[in-house]
């Protein structure tokens, strides 16, 4: 179904993924390795299970956990994408505003949590269950096993029979030639890729990010912004109106890895660059609810506190090098001043806000009189996180992003 564009177009970014994914690894995996637990656990210890009642209802409160689950979560998803994609007559969006739609799936986000708990509490059971076998199961003792023979193949019943039938009853050569056929098919499609210049896409615009985006890029990773953001707009009426141009391929050459995500809790970031301040990003990482009334977003005030490591920078330039992404000796080389030179121009940007000057000023005052250390808003990592965010999407629109910055400032 996923495969269909129109299906896709609803699901794909949608709690309806999240629905899909789960189903899978809490039925399918989890039920299959409970039974498992629930078989073997006995047959180790010589005894048999403890209570099968208990086991039942592992199962049965674990399926109605899993429906309480992915349910809303298909909700969720078909209601988002309704709300994303509706207009009004005049052509604008319905909902313009994306924490509309977040709010409007928050009784969704509580029947989940409600479904995970019931699945976890069948765990729980299962544990006991299985901790009460093991107790009354006997001392395991080393055993002789045998495997029974194998039964001949007559030949009356390999009488017609094509290779691929032998093939399927031949465990060692069944594996060497699908592993042939994959490499084969692998090779096929992969080395043109590499090898063709024009399978990668570039834009002359597109520039490698500045040693300071690239630390910003892996704070962002590292706190898992990827998991609720996506950085990819779809050619639909609907996205390119509510986020921008849509996206190219050419824009990601030097993104490694791409992080084009799955899944938005909060809106695409794809074009965020420039579009709000330096403050309004600090702000927002700080407290999101002062800057987004309704955001379920969390707080992320240690990147606001925390200093910033950038003692690898040039290991992560060099890194880079070998993926394609063209930094110069001189570029590395020039790291450390060019972080330096772009933190501190953040840093005067944000001076442009009187209430985060006043407090960062009375905080250097407080740390000098009581002799603590004092660690500069251009050393932080927030500061590493805003270079990042403000690039974002910005190579293809430079003029339009250098005016916006300026306003912005």
């Amino acid at each position: 179904m996923l495969s269909l564009k129109n299906v896709n177009a609803i699901a794909h970014f949608s709690d309806w993924i999240i629905a899909h994914v789960h189903v899978g690894a809490l039925a399918w995996n989890g039920f299959l390795t409970f039974g498992m637990i629930y078989w073997l656990v006995p047959k180790m210890f010589k005894t048999r299970l403890a209570s099968v009642g208990m086991a039942n209802f592992h199962f049965w409160i674990g399926t109605l956990g899993i429906i309480l689950y992915a349910l809303p979560m298909y909700v969720a998803g078909f209601t988002q994408a309704l709300m994303w994609k509706d207009f009004n007559p005049d052509g604008t969006l319905v909902y313009g505003n994306f924490l509309e739609t977040v709010n409007e799936i928050i009784p969704m986000y509580w029947m989940r949590a409600i479904g995970g708990s019931l699945y976890i509490v069948g765990a729980i059971v299962m544990v006991y269950n299985i901790v009460v076998t093991i107790k009354s199961g006997q001392k395991v003792e080393d055993e002789l096993a045998e495997a029974a023979a194998l039964t001949r193949v007559s030949k009356g019943r390999t009488v017609g029979e094509t290779f691929h039938t032998w093939l399927e009853r031949k465990p060692i050569q069944l594996t060497i030639l699908a592993t042939v056929a994959i490499l084969i098919g692998g090779i096929v499609q992969i080395v043109p890729t590499i090898m063709v210049k024009s399978n990668i896409p570039t834009i002359t615009s597109v520039k490698p990010y500045t040693p300071l985006e690239l630390e910003g890029r892996d704070l962002y990773i590292r706190e898992g912004c990827v998991g609720c953001h996506s950085q990819m707009i779809r050619p639909f009426r609907s996205e390119v109106e509510r986020y921008g141009e849509y996206a190219k391929a050419g824009e990601f050459v030097y993104d490694h890895p791409f992080l084009w995500g799955s899944k938005r809790t909060g809106q695409d970031l794809l074009r965020v660059g420039g579009k709000y301040s330096d403050n309004w990003h600090l702000n927002h990482m700080y407290d999101p609810q002062t800057t987004s009334s309704g955001s379920i977003m969390p707080s992320y005030s240690w990147l606001v506190r925390n200093k910033h490591d950038r003692s690898g920078v040039q290991d992560k330039m060099e890194a880079m090098v070998t993926l394609g992404v063209p930094y110069t000796d001189e570029d590395i080389a020039n790291a450390e001043a060019s972080m330096s030179e772009q933190a501190l121009q953040i840093e005067k940007n944000l001076y442009s806000d009187p209430d985060f000057a006043s407090t960062y000023e009375a905080d250097k005052k407080y740390a000098a009189e009581n002799g603590e250390e004092f660690i500069e808003m251009r050393d932080r990592e927030i500061v590493a996180m805003i270079a990042y965010l403000q690039r974002l999407g910005t190579d293809i629109k430079i003029k339009e992003t250098n005016e916006l910055i300026s306003e912005n400032k």
